[in-house]
C-alpha cells in the first residue's frame, strides 16, 4: 500500500535534504517503497517503526551507504541542497564528509583519541599545520561533549574509552570534517541510561548547527530529541509530521496502533 504521508509537514526550516519516490531493492526483495520526505536544516528528524520496517535502510540512502552492498539498488531522487546525490557527478567521498554517519555500535578506530578525530580532516586537507589540527581536534571533542574527560589523555587508544565515551568520540570524529548533515543509526541502543542521557543532551546541543536524522527504536527518545518524526512500517512511510502531533494526535490508524503499543 502506498504511503499517504505528507513529505513536508509545515517545515519552517529551509529544506536541507529531499527524497522523492525512493525505492530500495536488495536483489529481488524490495525494502523501501515510494518514500518521499524532506529533512529540514537545523532540526532533528527521528525515524521510528518496528524492527525490519526499513528505517535504517532508508537512512543509509541519504549518504549512499547502500552502495557498499553489492545487491542493493536505489531508485528515485535524493538531493542535498538541491543537488542529486546519486548523479554520476557526485563525489561519494565528499558526500560522506558532508553527510556524516554515527552507527549503532561505537566504532572508534584502533588509534589514539587524537588520531580518531584528526583522521578525516587530514584526508580532506582541512588543516595546514599541526596547530590547525590541534584546534580542530579540540573543537570537535568540545562539541561532542568529551573534551574535559579526555584532554589529558589524547594519546590513549580510543578503544579504551567507555561505551558512551566511544560513541561521543565517533560523533566528534563525524563533526571534525565539518559535515552539514549527521545521520545517527540507533546511536544509544548499545549504551546504558546515563550514557544515553549524555548523547541525547549532545543531540540537543548540536541541533541548530547541523541537520540531524536519528533512527531510534525508542519512542520516548524520539519524543525527547526530535522536532519531526517519520513513522515507517513494512518499507513504507506511513506518516511524517511535527513530533508532538505524531505522538499525541496521529492521523493514521497504523501510527496510532504503534504509538499505543499494539504492535512493534
Amino acid at each position: 500500500m502506498a504511503s499517504t504521508a505528507s513529505t513536508s509537514p509545515n517545515i519552517s526550516a529551509p529544506i536541507k535534504m529531499a527524497a522523492q519516490d525512493v525505492n530500495v531493492f536488495y536483489g529481488d526483495k524490495q525494502a523501501i517503497r515510494n518514500v518521499s520526505i524532506d529533512v529540514g536544516m537545523d532540526e532533528v528528524t527521528a525515524f521510528i517503526g518496528p524492527s525490519g520496517c526499513g528505517k535504517s535502510t532508508f537512512l543509509r540512502t541519504l549518504n549512499r551507504m547502500n552502495d557498499t552492498v553489492a545487491s542493493a539498488r536505489v531508485e528515485g531522487r535524493i538531493t542535498l541542497d538541491g543537488e542529486d546525490i546519486y548523479s554520476t557527478a557526485m563525489d561519494v567521498v565528499q558526500l560522506r564528509a558532508r553527510v556524516g554517519m554515527v552507527f549503532q555500535k561505537p566504532n572508534p578506530f584502533p588509534k589514539s583519541i587524537y588520531e580518531n578525530v584528526a583522521y578525516g580532516p587530514r584526508i580532506h586537507g582541512l588543516a595546514n599545520s599541526r596547530a590547525d589540527m590541534d584546534v580542530i581536534v579540540e573543537q570537535s571533542l568540545r562539541r561532542a561533549g568529551l573534551w574535559e574527560e579526555v584532554k589529558d589523555r589524547l594519546q590513549d587508544s580510543g578503544t579504551a574509552l567507555s561505551g558512551g565515551q566511544q560513541q561521543r568520540l565517533c560523533i566528534g570524529r563525524a563533526i571534525a570534517v565539518q559535515p552539514e548533515v549527521i545521520l545517527m543509526d540507533e546511536p544509544c541502543s548499545a549504551l546504558d541510561p546515563i550514557a544515553t542521557a549524555k548523547i541525547e543532551e549532545l543531540i540537543h546541543e548540536l541541533r541548530g548547527k547541523y541537520a540531524i536524522v536519528i533512527v531510534t527504536h525508542n519512542m520516548q527518545q524520539a519524543a525527547r530529541v526530535s522536532q519531526r518524526t517519520a513513522f515507517f512500517h513494512l518499507g513504507t512511510l506511513v506518516e511524517y509530521g511535527v513530533t508532538s502531533d505524531i505522538f499525541t494526535n496521529p492521523r493514521e490508524e497504523r501510527t496510532k496502533d504503534y504509538i499505543t503499543g499494539r504492535y512493534g
